[in-house]
């Protein structure tokens, strides 16, 4: 269940900051009974920013896919790396 707090309450620093890594989930913050701002722990920021990007990757990926890119074999990609940065066959 999401947490919601209204906007006064982030008068209480510390309290805010000690729900955020306890919970380790967003804070959603009202302000007039509407959306405002999103508060959260930098780790659960930081975990968030590594799944975007990964995501980024992927649809990336696909785009190159769905514009003509040929797809490469995982074994071949793995071989090439092994072959460039370790020297193996």
């Amino acid at each position: 269940m999401p947490i919601i707090v209204p906007i006064k309450d982030l008068r209480n620093t510390t309290e805010i900051s000690n729900l955020a890594h306890k919970e380790n989930q967003p804070i959603f913050v009202t302000k007039n009974g509407y959306s405002d701002l999103v508060i959260m722990s930098s780790e659960l920021y930081d975990k968030f920013a590594r799944i975007n990007r990964i995501d980024q990757a992927i649809y990336e990926s696909e785009q190159e896919i769905t514009n003509g890119a040929e797809p490469v074999d995982a074994k071949t990609v793995f071989a090439e790396l092994d072959k460039k940065y370790f020297g193996k066959i």
